[in-house]
């Protein structure tokens, strides 16, 4: 049974634009059947799922006659009492009628939800099992559940030294890394959180794996890594403008490297990684001048994955578990300040933390057992050791682990430290 709870129509923004994704609404006149007022944009189409489905039939012209998303009330109306359904229940709302599917398959439905500021932020982690084939699962970390998930396509099964990253909040990338067969990739696909599906997008210009990506301004940067079954170390680098739907070549990297570390600050991309004789490499690209340099400074020397930046601080792990975080003080040119949670879980593998995510304005921090603590680093200012314990949360162990499959997760993880481990952790917003 649905809940409606009274809405005025003024909360919905009738000015938002209607994306064409939307597969059963080719015209502005379409949208408008939705929500009076709507304007088109010049986002790009997506391109249909990469899995086959079964063709849809054609219709004619539907009736201007046809029913109302909610019975009793206008269509707007119904729109601003649908997106404050909570994320967690929009896989059962896709399945109440046509119409229902078809605006919640869609980007206006969720950028409705993300101008009013009620979007959720999902954890997306990718794992390689025991077996060395990846899975992948989603956390909701407002009701501590695990979410079902499309399988991951068949050509990342068993790749390795893929790159995993985010653009447009809600489109997670997989490209390049090496499949076991046929050697190095070009290959890309993406997985939106807004329709539960993978889809194509344009392969890269270079084949290679084991190699460094971020995001600047919503674009997909990847330089260095290996090409080839060779081991020979790459200087290229390219980035993908999702607007453009296109890559390009950008300036090569001073010398070739295997980057094993990497991290956006202050707007420049960071790596840190191995040259072709294996020494240890840094540089520094500038998006604004295209440009690399190499960088031998306290942030880099004193630097440790996984690391993140969140609100113009860059922060890293200071222990194995990550129950300590570091600091980077710009000033001093030295990590110095110690956030520390005082519950430390130990050294195995199972306990490692494996990433370190911005989520809701805190820091995340997952370890391969599946576990999840996330710190209000917002507040820590001033705070040190024990004055600092309260920052911490543990969101893992409430609402996950009273399924079964997660519980063998868990379990799996901590009877043997090399059978599964975290290769990529990302968070989508929907």
């Amino acid at each position: 049974m649905l809940l409606i709870f009274p809405c005025s129509s003024s909360q919905v923004d009738t000015t938002a634009c209607f994306c064409r994704v939307d597969a059963g609404l080719k015209t502005v006149a379409g949208a408008r059947r939705y929500v009076p007022g709507t304007r088109p944009c010049l986002q790009p189409d997506i391109k249909p799922s990469i899995h086959p489905t079964r063709s849809k039939p054609t219709y004619g012209n539907r009736s201007r006659n046809q029913s109302p998303l909610l019975p009793g009330l206008p269509d707007d109306l119904a729109i601003a009492c649908l997106i404050r359904v909570p994320r967690v229940e929009h896989r059962k709302l896709r399945l109440v009628c046509k119409r229902w599917y078809r605006l919640l398959s869609g980007n206006f439905f969720y950028s409705l939800r993300k101008s009013l500021g009620i979007a959720e932020e999902w954890i997306y982690v990718i794992k390689r099992d025991r077996d060395g084939k990846i899975s992948w699962h989603a956390f909701d970390p407002i009701y501590q559940l695990w979410q079902p998930l499309p399988p991951v396509p068949k050509e990342y099964s068993e790749a390795l030294g893929f790159g995993c990253a985010v653009l447009s909040s809600c489109h997670l990338y997989l490209f390049g890394g090496k499949d076991p067969v046929k050697g190095s990739m070009r290959r890309v696909i993406f997985y939106s959180a807004r329709t539960n599906k993978w889809h194509r997008a344009p392969d890269m210009l270079r084949r290679r794996h084991f190699f460094g990506s971020c995001v600047i301004n919503n674009c997909l940067y990847v330089a260095g890594g290996e090409n080839g079954g060779v081991h020979r170390s790459l200087r290229s680098a390219e980035v993908y403008d999702p607007n453009k739907n296109r890559w390009t070549f950008i300036a090569e990297m001073s010398t070739a490297m295997v980057p094993f570390i990497g991290v956006v600050y202050e707007g420049k991309w960071f790596l840190k990684g191995l040259g072709s004789h294996r020494q240890v490499l840094s540089e520094v690209y500038r998006p604004e001048t295209d440009s690399w340099y190499p960088v031998y400074d306290g942030m880099v020397s004193g630097w440790r994955n996984p690391s993140a930046s969140l609100n113009g601080h860059l922060y890293a792990l200071d222990c194995k578990d990550g129950c300590k975080l570091r600091v980077y003080d710009e000033v001093t040119d030295s990590w110095s300040k110690h956030i520390d949670s005082k519950t430390h879980l130990g050294n195995s593998r199972a306990l490692e933390a494996a990433a370190l995510v911005p989520l809701s304005g805190k820091l995340g921090i997952i370890r391969n057992n599946m576990s999840i603590s996330i710190v209000d680093v917002s507040k820590s200012d001033g705070l040190r050791g024990a004055s600092a314990e309260h920052l911490w949360e543990t969101i893992s162990g409430k609402g996950q682990f009273k399924t079964l499959v997660t519980n063998l997760w868990s379990s799996i993880a901590g009877r043997n430290r090399l059978k599964s481990h975290i290769v990529h952790c990302q968070v989508l917003q929907a």
